[in-house]
């Protein structure tokens, strides 16, 4: 086969696959990601603490 009819035969395959996901309704799509939202705010307010505090015992050792 050559390079258009591969890409033609994949194209048409991947196509296909997705006429077969499940996708996420508003409602469920909006819950999500307010909750990624948050779970981000945590973990990001998390290492700047660890940060802090690390970066505060390395200026007192050194």
């Amino acid at each position: 086969m050559n390079f258009v009819k591969k890409a033609v035969l994949f194209f048409r395959d991947a196509y296909y696959e997705l006429t077969k996901v499940t996708w996420l309704g508003r409602k469920e799509a909006v819950g999500t990601t307010i909750v990624i939202t948050f779970f981000i705010i945590i973990m990001s307010l998390f290492v700047s603490l660890v940060d802090l505090i690390l970066g505060k015992l390395i200026g007192v050792i050194l």
